[in-house]
This record gives structure tokens, C-alpha cells and sequence, in this order.
């Protein structure tokens, strides 16, 4: 599995539709997907979410980033990322 933060903007649409059952939904959306959710934290700034999720590969991710986007109106930005040891690993 690999590691990847989806950072969300919410659309007008997606401030009117928050909350707890909305968000489960989102994690059984990701969960479809073959993803798992590790954490979702509220930012202030250019992005208003991020979740930190796993998944096998950039296909699901992008699947899942599609079903979010219908389900919620939040558009999400996706970054993989790798542990600074394995970072490490392979710049040696």
C-alpha cells in the first residue's frame, strides 16, 4: 500500500452538506476503492482538508478522489508520499 494526502477545497455545495454521516460516507467511499483512512484533519488556508490514506495504487486514488468529489463537492488535490527513511533509501 502506498501512502498519498488528499487535500480538499470545499465548493459553497460542500459547506451546506457537513457532517458526521457525510464523513462516514466518505470513508465508505474510500473504503470501496480499497483504500484505508489513517487521519483527516481541518486546515485553515488554501485547503480546507486532508486526509492521510493508503492505498494499492495512484488508480484507486484518483477513483476515490472522483466518487469524493460527486458525493461531497469537495475537490481534492492528491500528493503520494514516502517515509523519510525510505526517501532516504533511495537518494543513497
Amino acid at each position: 500500500m502506498a501512502k498519498f494526502f488528499m487535500y480538499g477545497k470545499y465548493s459553497k455545495e460542500a459547506l451546506e452538506g457537513i457532517s458526521p454521516d457525510r464523513t462516514k460516507k466518505a470513508f465508505d467511499a474510500i473504503a470501496k476503492e480499497s483504500g484505508k483512512v489513517d487521519s483527516m484533519y481541518a486546515l485553515l488556508g488554501k485547503y480546507d482538508l486532508v486526509l492521510i490514506v493508503d492505498f494499492p495504487s495512484i488508480k484507486e486514488v484518483m477513483k476515490a478522489s472522483i466518487a469524493l468529489n460527486k458525493l461531497t463537492s469537495i475537490a481534492f488535490t492528491s500528493f503520494l508520499a514516502i517515509s523519510i527513511e525510505e526517501f532516504d533509501k533511495i537518494t543513497v
